[in-house]
């Protein structure tokens, strides 16, 4: 950690945005403007990214670190980190490179595959790939049913769909390319659902793992931001060796994406105590319904601790 008083920093907090997840990365940049004033920080500009003027006003802002509330596309995806760069701005979370590969799932897939972590078996489709009856049967006879078909880089469950027939792959497939993105078709892990977020940069420690409960198909939009207290389990219900595999899954998918500061893993753990990484979350949601907030709160960790923790993990980066 950096040893200089991180709360006399002039903190740009980026949010807002174009992707789907603007609604849900405005909660999130609100709530941590929020914990960062709690946490005593007292020069803390919310800025929309959105909005017109925002270079200039990151240019003559003088600010220390540009605090990065956004989901999704242009957020997540090394975007907004590669504009923080270009302006030698030093910024809270993962870098570009492993903003991009975690955001590219299929990518994402390839690096836990070489790190030796489990993930379901699956299949990139371009949007103008044609899926006739044939295509999609032989899909099914790969991978089986249920399929989860997804946006390959989309997140907070935009455009997911659980295919229980073949009739509605190509259906589903639409949907997952229906902003011009490639989808993931992957096989359905039978399990119990879990996340185990990671705090650090070069020696990353996992926080206690949340079980998800949801009582729906699977953690669908309308699920994530209801009431955690509806389904989230804290420490989840798991077998220690289970609970300790995924902590050190975890912490290797977020070494091996170069991650920094922070990344969220999700995972199904199968009845035989395997935990299968289904996706690495870059920046995950930080509202107060959110999981890594959730899970701190039991590590004894308050919001605006790891507020303040991931500013300081930021200029112990730079």
């Amino acid at each position: 950690m950096t040893n200089i008083d991180v709360t006399t920093c002039k903190i740009a907090l980026l949010s807002g945005g174009w992707s789907d997840e603007r609604e849900i990365a405005l909660a999130s940049g609100h709530a941590c403007e929020r914990a960062l004033h709690q946490a005593g920080f007292e020069h803390v500009d919310f800025i929309d990214i959105a909005e017109k003027g925002v270079l200039s006003k990151l240019e003559d802002g003088n600010y220390d670190v540009a605090f990065i509330a956004m989901h999704g596309p242009y957020g997540e995806d090394g975007c907004v980190q590669g504009l923080c760069e270009l302006l030698h701005l030093p910024y809270t979370f993962s870098g570009v490179l492993a903003s991009a590969m975690g955001t590219e799932k299929q990518i994402a897939k390839t690096i836990y595959e070489t790190a030796g972590i489990p993930t379901p078996r699956g299949y990139e489709i371009t949007p103008n790939q044609e899926i006739d009856a044939a295509y999609a049967q032989k899909l099914v006879e790969e991978l089986g049913l249920p399929v989860f078909v997804k946006p390959a880089t989309n997140g907070s469950s935009y455009g997911v769909s659980r295919v229980t027939s073949v009739d509605e792959l190509p259906q589903a497939i639409k949907l997952a390319c229906a902003d011009g993105d490639n989808a993931l078709v992957e096989n359905c892990i039978v399990g119990t659902e879990i996340t185990v977020p990671v705090i650090g940069n070069n020696n990353p420690q996992a926080l206690p793992i949340v079980e998800i409960v949801t009582g729906a198909e699977f953690y669908d939009l309308k699920v994530k931001y209801e009431p955690s207290s509806l389904h989230h389990v804290i420490p989840a219900r798991l077998s220690e060796k289970a609970y300790t595999l995924a902590q050190e899954y975890a912490c290797k998918a977020h070494k091996a994406l170069g991650c920094r500061g922070v990344s969220r893993s999700d995972f199904i753990v199968t009845t035989d105590d395997q935990p299968v990484l289904l996706e690495t979350n870059m920046i995950p949601g930080m509202t107060e319904t959110s999981l890594l907030p959730d899970s701190a709160r039991h590590a004894g960790i308050e919001f605006s601790e790891l507020c303040r923790t991931f500013v300081e993990l930021a200029l112990e980066r730079a």
